[in-house]
């Protein structure tokens, strides 16, 4: 596993030498990235959906869109003066309804500004579910983590280049609404891309989101976040195109400090944007302090028990859906009762330094 690290980060650095005198991709300067990046306080939060909503369809379809339960859980993050939200949009729920669909993103910024966070949005995603689909979505199985999560837009589809226009339009209209709107942070254009043993299958698809990204020039910056190292061609693209390096890490603290110290060799911003998973040893006490010392952003997994069942582990269910001894992922239970005083004891503490 170290030797896949070291090889691909090696091979990013080099790439990112070797283009970083000549890039006309609209990409970012370091300078600009890093003054972006000092206007901020930590950078600290969690991938949000409500507890009510089994994905990002639930979450933003009219019909089951929660304004009452997305205001009560962004008051628990705002109670442990957390700062961010990754949050994930899905091209079904625009096509369905551009204009309410808009509307409610707006609706969502209002509230999450009003507990002073900040909104990082996700547009495509290749993990879990193939198949999407717009209406009425499932209930969760008993103790399966994520049962009804959905890619976006879903394999074939991300490969199929027919349907590249519509997804264009998806995105830069978007963007072109909230691209000068100070209540988003950022743009995550792509999710795990490759996930699902996609692999490269997706790199065309990737390319054209940031082309459009760019193409828009939103105030706010780009990326697409690294998350498995033996995927160099979609890595390459990713680290040399995003403006702050994002990635994700679900190891200890001795695999987690490496990989920091490995993309820190682009000498950009890094934000980890998805992390915390309790019995892989990634937590809060062990991960959360390092972050915040090495000055990383810090997104974990999670922030309240819901209907997606992120409490369970991945591939483990507990059919009965009995609770877990340990909880995966997740903070607060849907009262707004910590999992852990201690956990948020600490998130706290660290928010002041």
């Amino acid at each position: 596993m170290k030797l896949k690290v070291l090889t691909t980060s090696f091979i990013l650095l080099i790439n990112y030498i070797a283009v970083s005198q000549s890039d006309d991709t609209g990409k970012w300067s370091v300078e600009k990235a890093e003054s972006w990046y000092n206007e901020y306080a930590w950078l600290n939060g969690a991938n949000f959906v409500p507890s009510s909503a089994i994905n990002q369809l639930e979450m933003w379809q009219e019909d089951t869109f929660d304004l009452e339960t997305i205001d009560r859980e962004l008051g628990y993050a705002e109670g442990i003066d957390m700062n961010v939200m990754r949050v994930y949009l899905h091209s079904l729920a625009y096509k369905q309804d551009p204009k309410g669909f808009k509307k409610r993103m707006d609706q969502y910024l209002d509230i999450s500004s009003k507990h002073g966070i900040k909104t990082m949005f996700v547009f495509f995603d290749d993990v879990w579910s193939k198949t999407p689909k717009i209406g009425k979505q499932p209930k969760p199985k008993p103790g399966t983590h994520n049962s009804g999560w959905i890619q976006d837009p879903g394999d074939p589809a991300s490969s199929n280049e027919a349907n590249f226009s519509e997804l264009e339009k998806y995105v830069k209209d978007v963007l072109t609404t909230f691209a000068a709107d100070d209540r988003v942070l950022l743009w995550d254009l792509y999710n795990e891309p490759g996930n699902e043993g996609k692999g490269n299958k997706t790199l065309p698809l990737l390319k054209k989101v940031f082309q459009w990204a760019r193409e828009v020039n939103p105030t706010q910056p780009i990326s697409a976040g690294l998350w498995k190292w033996d995927l160099s061609d979609l890595n390459i693209f990713q680290a040399l195109n995003s403006d702050i390096i994002t990635y994700h890490d679900y190891e200890g603290p001795k695999h987690h400090k490496l990989i920091i110290e490995l993309l820190k060799s682009h000498g950009r911003p890094l934000i980890c944007t998805e992390y915390m998973a309790r019995t892989r040893n990634s937590r809060f006490s062990n991960i959360m302090p390092l972050l915040n010392e090495q000055n990383v952003g810090a997104i974990n997994w999670g922030l309240v028990k819901g209907k997606s069942n992120t409490i369970y582990q991945w591939n483990t269910p507990i059919e009965n859906g009995d609770e877990p001894i340990e909880w995966f992922h997740d903070i607060f239970r849907k009262d707004g009762t910590p999992y852990r005083q201690d956990e948020v004891d600490l998130i706290k503490n660290l928010n002041k330094e």
